[in-house]
């Protein structure tokens, strides 16, 4: 039995799962094809979108005048990339435009696809490197509201380092909400890791300090925390949150390392505004973007990089083990614009 940390009495961690760190390939689900053929399907629906209004523009375009741009502004904000960051792709086309002509409508989408790559760049470059001592775990936190997709994308992400050679342990941290601990325990299962858990109702930061103890003395590379979904409003979870960072910070340097906000593309704007207190409220390094493969909305991926400067990370794209995808700048811009 290992010790909790803690004022109270809690019931014992459980241990779960399959310690062996080999990759995995899930064979069982299929044939796995390119980055750039499943993300091109996950955005399906942005892109009939958006590219049939854009044909219809540089089918009409010889030389990109004012009509031209406020056409194209118009396609931008349909496919939610916002007004922010359409005003400043459209600002720096017309500043273009101005210097030298554009001269043609495919001119002008490769200017548009030049510009929403470098945004999604610049924030992933701003990223600063990760320094974890080579004895410690890289522990990631998984926050966000209950609905976004946050503990099946926990398990989806401990699939995901385990084909990249790693070793995982999952932590059920999200004690409050029902069946949470339960959802958990079959991805880790279907994912082949330990998982570490407690009762119900228990002590989330008790947990992860069993879980994080256990990281440490096995030599696991990667441990990952399912957090209980909540809201910047919410001070009781957030203050919840906090402790648990005080946690995990006492027995490995720096974590928690990586704090992913796991977000649902169908919400559009509503997402970004909710991103937008998070990142303030809980420290967000990056964005796990679920649902992609249900929306209209895809641009939102390139707001979250303008106006917060925080970069996509992963992307969900269906309800297989494997389909959570690492984001690709280049691969979303050609697979949205072609």
């Amino acid at each position: 039995m290992m010790k909790f940390f803690g004022g109270k009495k809690e019931v014992p961690a459980k241990v779960l799962g399959n310690p062996v760190a080999a990759p995995v390939s899930n064979p069982d689900e299929g044939p796995k094809t390119g980055i750039f053929s499943r993300m091109k399907q996950a955005v399906s629906r942005t892109r009939e979108t958006l590219s049939a209004k854009i044909e219809t523009i540089v089918a009409l375009t010889r030389t990109v005048d004012e009509s031209t741009l406020e056409d194209l502004e118009s396609a931008l904000l349909t496919s939610d990339l916002g007004v922010q960051t359409t005003t400043a792709v459209i600002a720096s086309l017309r500043d273009r435009a101005r210097r030298q002509a554009i001269e043609s409508g495919d001119e002008l989408r490769g200017l548009l696809k030049a510009q929403l790559r470098a945004i999604l760049e610049a924030s992933i470059a701003s990223r600063v490197p990760l320094a974890i001592p080579e004895d410690s775990p890289r522990v990631t936190f998984l926050v966000g509201v209950n609905g976004t997709g946050k503990t099946t994308s926990a398990g989806k992400l401990a699939a995901w380092y385990r084909t990249q050679g790693n070793s995982v342990l999952l932590c059920a941290a999200d004690t409050f909400r029902a069946a949470a601990i339960e959802q958990l325990e079959v991805w880790a299962t279907r994912s082949g890791v330990e998982m570490i858990k407690t009762r119900q109702g228990g002590d989330p930061a008790a947990v992860l300090y069993d879980a994080a103890s256990a990281a440490k003395a096995r030599k696991i590379n990667e441990l990952i925390v399912d957090t209980a979904g909540r809201l910047h409003t919410k001070s009781g979870l957030m203050d919840e949150l906090e402790k648990m960072r005080r946690t995990v910070a006492k027995l490995i340097p720096g974590a928690p390392h990586e704090v992913l906000l796991v977000m649902d593309a169908t919400t559009g704007q509503n997402g970004l505004n909710q991103a937008r207190q998070f990142t303030q409220a809980a420290g967000v390094t990056g964005i796990v973007l679920t649902k992609l493969d249900g929306t209209a909305k895809g641009g939102i991926a390139v707001a979250i990089a303008q106006e917060l400067n925080l970069p996509v990370l992963f992307v969900g794209v269906g309800e297989q083990m494997s389909d959570l995808l690492e984001f690709s700048p280049d691969a979303f811009v050609d697979s949205l614009l072609g």
